[in-house]
């Protein structure tokens, strides 16, 4: 079943600089991986050690310097704008800045992930941007502004946000740091329990290690690398 045409990720021999000249500095060594249809599989180490970097690689927000990284069969090494673009629109990226628009309302920021259906109508739209934020815990906070909810409920519409988008490919940073336990368990059970009916691709960084079995597969990264599996 998990043939090498099946993979939603596939990564082989990724490297990463940051910084020019003297300054320049490795912070991907050799990465290599493979993502299937419906497996969440999360990333843990120290901070600093490339985990983000990683993500926004994948995501197509940054250009493959070197190596070999696609995603849904699409080559990301030399891969134009256009392309990057186009990729993305199957990839929800949950990222811990929020990265909510302050004019929109709760409701307003998730309709924009579900903006990115095809043949929905507006009221479809809207209906699917309701029923995320209701699955996340806020359905009473759907008209409030970004500046009228906690770190916590700002990163519940993120997620709504992301989730919204009927996404193939989720990447999520730390996407519980700033939840109580209870919120962050009914978090994850959600994204596996998307994960399992929509074959939806999750890689997860996190340091909680209270959400580690959810994983299909726990992978560990140290100073740049992949550590292998135990």
């Amino acid at each position: 079943m998990r043939s090498s045409n099946t993979n939603t990720l596939k990564i082989f021999s990724l490297n990463h600089w940051y910084g020019q000249g003297q300054m320049r500095r490795q912070v991907l060594q050799s990465i290599s991986m493979e993502i299937f249809p419906g497996e969440v599989v999360l990333l843990t180490g120290p901070s600093g050690c490339g985990k983000t970097t990683l993500l926004t690689l994948i995501g197509a927000l940054r250009r493959v310097q070197d190596g070999d990284l696609k995603v849904f069969g699409t080559q990301l090494y030399g891969a134009n704008r256009k392309i990057r673009q186009n990729l993305r629109k199957k990839i929800g990226m949950i990222f811990q800045g929020h990265n909510l628009l302050r004019c929109l309302s709760a409701e307003q920021n998730v309709q924009m992930g579900s903006d990115l259906l095809n043949g929905y109508s507006y009221r479809a739209r809207r209906d699917q941007a309701r029923e995320w934020l209701r699955a996340v815990g806020l359905k009473d906070h759907m008209s409030k502004l970004p500046h009228d909810l906690s770190g916590g409920q700002k990163q519940r519409v993120a997620i709504a946000r992301a989730l919204a988008a009927k996404p193939k490919l989720l990447l999520a940073d730390e996407p519980t740091s700033a939840l109580d336990s209870s919120t962050g368990r009914e978090i994850v059970d959600l994204l596996k329990k998307l994960a399992l009916e929509q074959s939806c691709s999750v890689l997860m960084v996190t340091h909680d290690p209270r959400i580690l079995d959810v994983a299909d597969r726990l992978l560990r990264m140290e100073d740049g690398q992949l550590l292998p599996s135990v």
